[in-house]
């Protein structure tokens, strides 16, 4: 079954303590119970609404939670659907913000109205649910249709004590890629400069600039409205000074970090079954010593073949490839996944302008 999960406060608290303050933040209905609790080696993560006064001392953080199917509160129980259809409701759907966004099959489409209602009822967060089809094209967007609740398609979404202001008609953002955003986040080296080649509303470059030390990010789309929108969110967060927005193809990012007498240490190219068509784009604007991280939705079979790919690639560029480590992010599908290849390179051809 696959997992959904939802960014969230929570308190920060020591395992010797975590059992009693538990208990006190169900008492005052402050724990958000349908939030899995996540810990480490000397903390409990305790999911919560809001930061309690007697609980001032412990530090709140903001992380991604697995989100918990209570069958006293699935939505599922409200459904008034044949039994035989009630199997296919969806155990998995996104949350950005206040909008829940599910993917309902042919079989239960003319029940999508009461779907809605039922996820609506248990949810009391969410203000909006959309039924959504996969995303598609080089903006990633996809049909999407409000079936319950605000006719809308904004909202804002909060991940690691940042804000992301989120068109998701019209942009792409997904809440699950969060931890990976964080994990690029925290290999970003000092004085770094970075390019996210297909930056959407800009969570890439808001999370490395929140929590590392770039030289500089160069955020690129050419998605009019999601350019829009990562240069609001930019200024919400305050990255402005760090980060630069530019409305142009990926394709002429050579042309872009040439123009500014840059080479780029490390490249984002975060845009599944299109990435590969970008890579010699990319390589042509790395500096001396740079990695990538390629994103890519691919079978093991398949995933074997990219590397070659890759490999092949590299070779005919006159690149030295040093390493190629895979992460399976999450599944996609059956069989497939959606998966992070870190590629680290030397490019002895590569000059500043």
């Amino acid at each position: 079954m696959t997992k959904s999960y939802e960014t969230a406060l929570a308190l920060k608290v020591p395992y010797s303590e975590g059992e009693s303050i538990r208990r006190r933040l169900i008492e005052k209905g402050i724990l958000r119970t349908q939030l899995k609790i996540s810990k480490d080696k000397s903390f409990l993560y305790l999911p919560i609404s809001f930061q309690p006064k007697e609980d001032a001392s412990y530090p709140v953080v903001s992380m991604s939670f697995e989100v918990l199917e209570d069958p006293q509160r699935s939505y599922k129980e409200l459904l008034d659907v044949p039994e035989n259809l009630k199997a296919l409701a969806p155990s998995s759907f996104d949350i950005i913000g206040s909008i829940l966004l599910i993917k309902i099959p042919e079989e239960l489409k003319d029940y999508r109205v009461e779907i809605g209602q039922a996820l609506l009822t248990t949810h009391h967060h969410v203000e909006t649910v959309c039924d959504v089809e996969p995303v598609s094209g080089e903006f990633r967007t996809r049909d999407i249709t409000v079936i319950a609740g605000k006719s809308s398609y904004v909202t804002v979404h909060t991940e690691f004590g940042l804000q992301f202001e989120v068109d998701v008609k019209r942009t792409y953002f997904s809440p699950r890629l969060g931890g990976e955003r964080r994990r690029i986040a925290e290999l970003v080296k000092k004085d770094e400069v970075i390019v996210d080649m297909f930056t959407g509303v800009a969570p890439f470059p808001m999370m490395i600039a929140r929590y590392s030390q770039p030289k500089m990010i160069y955020a690129i789309d050419k998605n009019d409205v999601a350019i829009r929108f990562a240069r609001k969110n930019i200024l919400r967060n305050k990255c402005e000074e760090v980060i630069e927005v530019i409305h142009k193809d990926a394709k002429q990012v050579d042309r872009i970090m040439s123009e500014r007498n840059e080479k780029a240490d490390r490249l984002i190219m975060n845009l599944p079954f299109l990435s590969f068509n970008f890579l010699p784009d990319a390589f042509h604007s790395c500096a001396h010593h740079s990695t990538i991280h390629y994103y890519e939705i691919l079978s093991d079979e398949q995933l074997a073949c990219r590397i070659e790919d890759i490999r092949t690639l590299t070779k005919e560029m006159g690149i030295i490839l040093q390493s190629i480590d895979v992460h399976k992010i999450k599944t996609y599908a059956p069989r497939e996944f959606y998966i992070a290849l870190d590629i680290t390179a030397r490019n002895n051809h590569a000059d500043v302008a």
